[in-house]
């Protein structure tokens, strides 16, 4: 079973960026053994500055993750984010982002965190019903 993480970085090694104001995300797929980067998105400057929208641009970009890791997250982000089903978490600057995938595998094969083990538990139940046969009219 695999899992999409998101980091807020703006080098694809670091965790280093505020999510609201985030320059790019490194979006890596993840299982308890492996894990590839799959998506790195950039945002231009302009959009990033008072663009009403910057955040709903950022939530949907971010659709099918189970968490975007980065240094700080405001309230209203914060709502939005778990609203769409994605744990903000919050670390310190340039936290690595290798360590953080390596603990979170770590966590899969042993104790995940609620918030892991809640978005793993839903994805069985839809990849299960995925994998029954076609109805049939």
């Amino acid at each position: 079973m695999t899992v999409k993480i998101a980091f807020a970085s703006n080098d694809r090694r670091l965790v280093n960026q505020h999510f609201g104001a985030a320059e790019a995300f490194a979006i890596y797929e993840m299982s308890e053994t492996d894990s590839r980067l799959v998506e790195v998105a950039e945002f231009i400057e302009t959009a990033m500055d008072g663009h009403e929208g910057k955040l709903a641009a950022k939530i949907e970009l971010l659709n099918g993750c189970a968490a975007v890791y980065c240094n700080a997250v405001g309230a209203s982000a914060i709502q939005q984010l778990l609203a769409k089903g994605i744990q903000p978490m919050r670390v310190d600057e340039c936290s690595a982002i290798d360590d953080l995938l390596g603990c979170l595998q770590k966590n899969m094969r042993s104790e995940p965190p609620a918030w892991l083990a809640k978005h793993l538990k839903k994805q069985a139940s839809v990849d299960r019903f995925a994998d029954e046969e076609e109805w049939q009219e």
